[in-house]
């Protein structure tokens, strides 16, 4: 199994270990990351979330693991569809 196959296959279960472990410095069983470990799984780590997750974010990485940069026009419309509530300074 190559390496592209085994982040399509994980688990969410897995991938949601992984990403305690890179934001606590620590395995589950409480040893620390090593430098090498913290890359390796943060790759990891983003690798299935451009497989898995669908992003609105300005930059991403996409599927094909190549950088994904939102246009400026393509944020104003994303930004655009949400609903923003605007108060005058003497409304409050």
């Amino acid at each position: 199994m190559n390496y592209l196959d085994m982040i399509e296959n994980m688990p969410e279960s897995v991938y949601q270990s992984l990403v305690q472990a890179v934001e606590l410095g620590r395995w589950a069983n409480g040893d620390l990351l090593s430098v090498e470990q913290k890359e390796t799984t943060l790759q990891a780590v983003l690798a299935w979330q451009a497989k898995h997750l669908d992003s609105d974010q300005h930059l991403t990485v996409g599927k094909d693991g190549q950088l994904v940069e939102k246009s400026r026009e393509a944020l104003k419309k994303s930004f655009a569809d949400n609903s923003i509530i605007r108060f005058k300074h003497d409304d409050i």
